[in-house]
Order: structure tokens, then C-alpha cells, then sequence
């Protein structure tokens, strides 16, 4: 990663609230909780630092509350290297929250989140405006649907336009137009959202076999979009190209603590390691790798690891051929 590559994360802030438990409550019940703690995080922040902690110079265009979590979330930003001289200051609704609940006992560490967006919405298309003269400067854009649609169109034909590849992380799930997926380079869904875009059902237990990923992928390409990354969970991820599926497995961690924040840290680092001159499918192996420490860590910002780490894990797997491209 000799170079150093330029991207833009236009996304969303979200200051989570993350209460653990051994179990999750039915509805309408009360069980008493093991920690309470919070942590800066939205996917966009999470994508964007984690793009930067791996080398990558990254900027953030999004919008905070005037409040304190505000404040605390660009700090956070600021302090791992993204510039956030284009993040918006809404005097109209409060930063976003997530509410997070984490089940540590049962079926391993599971979690389940309400986002509240607040000021993530109030980012428009006029507040974008200066990217039609500064597009050129980057390599990538990333977004993700927790900011306003129409923002996220616009920004996506400026890119089109320009030749920028577009990453679009699609969590979480909402429908989306032909003409949007045709602006778009990357598409990560998980077999959740991939199931909900392409109609392609899910089985009994939420996932799809080879033929449904290849079916699902095979749609979204017919919309347009030439690149199609299926994130499987704890079966790693999969490329759907054309020419056949490649399966990248999980890298399997033993001191999984959290799982927040491992979808973007995947989305940010496949990004940073596309945009350093790594393949499609070494890209993936370095997102994997990535999120697989992200999920030993506690929260979304403070989970996510920098480049040195990375390295480390893919020295104690054997990933030579990677480490030595990340030299």
C-alpha cells in the first residue's frame, strides 16, 4: 500500500447506546442487563474509519446534531485521520442514536439494533453540491442507507459521471431504483438484503444456497451493477461474478465479544485494499481478516483495527501472498 489513495464515505453518524444481557427480552418483559456502555459509530463513520486506520487518506461528508454526541463522534473521526470538513452541523434534530442489544448466552453473540437517524436526514443534495467540482480528486466513493435517498442518488451520478466507482453498502434494507443500481460499481449486501433486492427467497434459516446467490446476483447485475459482494455472516463472503461464485470463508476468531460494526469494517476495508491496487478477491480476504478482529472488540469506532493489526493476524493465518502486497 505504497500509494495513497483518496476516498470519500458519504453516510450516516449514529452515537450507539449498547445495553448486554444474557438474554434478549420478549416483548413485553424485563430482563436485567450485565453492561451498559456507548460508542461512536453509523456505518458511514465506522466505514470511513476503518478505510482510514488501514492507510487510506478518507473524507466524510455526513451531518451530526449540535449536541454533545455530536462532538464526541467527530472527535472520534477526527482522532483516526478522516477529515470531516464536510460533515454538516443540523440545528434542527439531534444526532442519531442506535439502540443496541447484545445476547451473550444461547446461540453465541448475537445482537439486534433500533437506529433513531436525527440529523443523518437533514444532509441534502444541495449540501453535496461541492462535489461536482472536487469529484475528480477521489478514487472511491462509499455510501450507505442511513442518509436521504435522494442525497445518495445525487451523489452516486456525480461518480457515475466522472468515472468514480461507487461502493453501496445496502443496510439497511430499502428499496432501491434501477436507476441508482445502475450508477454503482460495488454492491454489499448481506443474503438478508440480497434476498429482499433481488426477490430471491432466503431458506429456513435466512441464508442463500449457491444456485439462490447465483440467481440473486445474476438480478442485480441484470440492474446494472457489474460487481456483486454477498456477505454471508459467519460463512465468510462470496463474489458473484459472471464467470461462477468465489467463496471467501470466515476467518474464525475464539474471544468474539461484539458484533457491531463488522459489516462496515468489511465495507471499509474491501474498499481501502480496491482502492491500494488489490484485486476484488484479495480485497475481500483483507475485509474478512479486518472484521474478524473487529468483532473481539467492544463497540463500533473503538473495535475497528488499524493496518498493524491487520498484518499481524495475516502473518499467525499464513495470508503471505497478502501480507506481502500490504508491504
Amino acid at each position: 500500500m505504497d500509494k495513497k489513495p483518496k476516498i470519500l464515505v458519504v453516510g450516516s453518524f449514529i452515537m450507539d447506546l449498547v445495553a448486554t444481557a444474557d438474554r434478549a427480552p420478549a416483548m413485553g418483559e424485563t430482563v436485567i442487563g450485565t453492561s451498559f456502555k456507548t460508542a461512536p459509530g453509523g456505518k458511514g463513520a465506522n466505514q470511513a474509519v476503518q478505510a482510514a486506520r488501514l492507510g487510506v487518506e478518507t473524507h466524510m461528508a455526513g451531518c451530526v446534531g449540535d449536541d454533545v454526541y455530536g462532538q464526541i463522534m467527530l472527535q472520534a473521526l477526527n482522532s483516526s485521520g478522516v477529515d470531516t470538513r464536510h460533515v454538516k452541523i443540523s440545528h434542527e434534530h439531534p444526532s442519531g442514536i442506535g439502540h443496541i442489544r447484545i445476547q451473550t448466552g444461547g446461540a453465541g453473540v448475537q445482537n439486534s439494533i433500533i437506529v433513531v437517524p436525527g440529523a443523518n436526514f437533514d444532509l441534502k443534495p444541495a449540501d453535496m453540491q461541492w462535489l461536482e467540482a472536487e469529484i475528480g480528486g477521489y478514487d472511491m466513493v462509499i455510501m450507505q442507507l442511513e442518509i436521504d435517498m435522494q442525497t445518495i442518488e445525487y451523489v452516486a451520478g456525480i461518480a457515475k459521471a466522472a468515472g468514480v466507482p461507487v461502493m453501496l453498502n445496502t443496510a439497511p434494507a430499502a428499496p432501491l431504483s434501477n436507476d441508482l443500481l445502475s450508477r454503482v460499481t460495488f454492491i454489499s449486501p448481506n443474503e438478508t438484503e440480497a434476498s429482499l433486492l433481488s426477490g430471491v427467497k432466503t431458506d429456513a434459516q435466512g441464508r442463500l444456497s449457491d444456485d439462490a446467490l447465483r440467481q440473486a446476483a445474476s438480478i442485480l447485475r441484470g440492474k446494472g451493477v457489474p460487481n456483486v459482494i454477498i456477505t454471508l455472516g459467519d460463512e465468510g463472503a462470496a463474489l458473484c461474478a459472471p464467470e461462477g461464485i468465489i467463496h471467501v470463508p470466515c476467518v474464525r476468531m475464539t474471544d468474539v465479544k461484539d458484533p457491531t460494526a463488522a459489516g462496515d469494517s468489511f465495507v471499509g476495508a474491501f474498499c481501502a485494499g480496491y482502492v491500494s491496487g488489490l484485486s476484488i478477491d484479495e480485497s475481500i480476504s483483507l475485509a474478512v481478516h479486518t472484521a474478524a478482529i473487529t468483532v473481539c472488540g467492544f463497540g463500533a469506532i473503538p473495535s475497528l483495527p488499524t493496518l498493524e493489526k491487520v498484518k499481524e493476524l495475516l502473518k499467525e493465518r499464513g495470508c503471505n501472498e497478502l501480507l506481502n502486497k500490504l508491504k
